[in-house]
This record gives structure tokens, sequence and C-alpha cells, in this order.
């Protein structure tokens, strides 16, 4: 149980936790706004904000904050995080495309009378652009320089 504790108050664990929790209620909220409530977009990985980049901007904050930026452990969170979030710019970005164009080109067979490349649709919306990313990053900050400041 102590094991438990130990990780529920820890700034390493609540400095991301908090920042993806933000960045999934101001994306509802977001998107509530913009096309109606639906509770499959608190679990999404995609819009705005970024909460892939609230959590890793929260980590490595938190890190340099709390071990400095001259640690291992800095390093480490700099460059995974920086992995994570090329990821969910560039290569899941790129799917997202071919995504559309994959469901366009079914569209298309369907209208020819062809057989479609596939039965389901591809998801069309897998990344992020760099400005959910960037606001997601400051979320994260934020997240971390409260949680940094906080008599734990």
């Amino acid at each position: 149980m102590s094991h438990l504790v130990a990780l529920f108050t820890s700034k390493y664990f609540l400095a991301p936790t908090i920042g993806w929790a933000v960045a999934q209620l101001l994306k509802m909220i977001i998107d509530t706004f913009r096309s109606g409530f639906s509770k499959e977009r608190f679990k999404s990985n995609t819009g705005m904000p970024s909460s892939h980049g609230a959590i890793v901007a929260a980590l490595i904050i938190i890190t340099g904050l709390l071990k400095g930026t001259g640690s291992f452990e800095f390093a480490v969170v700099l460059f995974f995080g920086s992995i994570v979030l090329f990821d969910a710019t560039g290569v899941r970005f790129e799917t997202q495309r071919q995504g559309k164009a994959l469901n366009n080109l079914n569209d298309e067979r369907l209208e020819e009378g062809k057989q479609p490349l596939d039965i389901i649709r591809f998801k069309e919306k897998l990344g992020h652009n760099m400005i959910e990313i960037i606001v997601g990053c400051l979320i994260g900050i934020v997240s971390a320089i409260v949680v940094y400041h906080l008599p734990i």
C-alpha cells in the first residue's frame, strides 16, 4: 500500500497526470462547442490540445526542476519525450493523411460499382498539428510548475 501512496504523491507522477487531465478536459469542452458532446472524445488521442504534449512537457519540466537539467533522468525523459512528440506530429499525422486518401479511394470505387479496398473506414484523425502540440506543451509546463510548488 505504501508503494501506491508513494506513486500518487510523487511529483513525477502528479505533473503529467494533471497535464493529461487538463488537456483532455479542455479537449472535451472545445469539441463540445465545435460539434456537440461525445464521451468518446475523452479517451481520444487527437485534437486540441494535445494530451501527448501535456504529458511529455510536464514530465520533462518536473524532472528538470527536481533532478536538474544535467541529470541522467532529465536526459532520458527529454529524448523519449522528443520521440513521443515526433511520433504525434510526424508518423501519426502522416498515417491520418493516408487514411483520408484510402477512404477517398474506397468512396470512388464504390461510386464506380467496384469492390472497395476495405469494408471499414480508416481513421482520419490520428495525429496532431503543431498548434495542438504547442498548446498541450504549455498546459504541461504550467502543470509541472504548479506541482513543483505543491508542499508534498
